[in-house]
């Protein structure tokens, strides 16, 4: 982690630029300027491993955790076309139709909102309980070089500190997205970004910002 560290503040300083930039835009987020990098740097080494991001949260939360699945999964803030021998497979394949699908498909950054799933999460609330509907998820999907983003506003949502303890057990690396206390979930984070608010508005107004400057520091290590 030091090493990628190094190399993520030193080896590509339009990252650290992105902070930077986040920091100007909004001032009371100073204090999360060190956890933001980490956070980066983490999300950076689960891709560099070939893992994956699972992401959960409940209300705004969730809707947030579907929102990062979107600006990993396509492009965000540059372009990402397919590589050149990716693009021969597809002509390979389907000659007309995959001229087509090389001049439209992006590159995507593997991630899962574990928020996604109605039919499933129908099942486990039903089966098992509505506290474990995360947790189940994570211990389908989860190995050990992927990442887990919990979002929570209080820190203490049941659900989200569940998918947190089974992702720790799994040795999958675990950030998270929180309130200024950070609650019980922080204590679980590898990095927990803690935003200066105490109130479910304020902390979700600043997780925005955060979560894009994660997207577009990932994006620009790996495009």
């Amino acid at each position: 982690m030091n090493n990628l560290m190094l190399k993520y503040k030193k080896g590509n300083m339009k990252l650290e630029d992105i902070v930077e930039n986040l920091i100007q835009r909004y001032p009371a987020l100073e204090t999360c300027k060190e956890s933001v990098i980490k956070a980066g740097a983490v999300l950076v080494e689960c891709y560099q491993n070939d893992g994956k991001l699972l992401v959960c949260g409940n209300g705004g939360s969730a809707s947030d955790s579907d929102h990062i699945v979107g600006e990993l999964m396509k492009s965000f803030s540059k372009k990402r076309p397919v590589t050149d021998e990716f693009e021969k497979k597809l002509q390979k394949s389907s000659g007309e139709r995959g001229a087509i699908l090389a001049s439209k498909l992006e590159r995507g950054l593997s991630a899962i909102s574990l928020n996604a799933h109605g039919g499933l999460i129908s099942a486990i609330s039903n089966d098992i309980g509505g506290d474990f509907i995360f947790a189940q998820q994570v211990l389908g999907y989860g190995k050990k070089n992927d990442v887990l983003l919990a979002i929570s506003t209080s820190g203490n949502s049941v659900n989200v500190l569940d998918a947190c303890i089974t992702a720790k057990a799994l040795g999958m690396k675990v950030v998270g997205l929180l309130g200024e206390t950070g609650g019980k979930i922080k204590s679980l984070c590898d990095v927990a970004v803690c935003v200066p608010a105490t109130s479910t508005a304020a902390v979700q107004e600043f997780h925005l910002p955060v979560y894009h400057a994660l997207c577009i520091m990932v994006e620009e290590n790996f495009f």
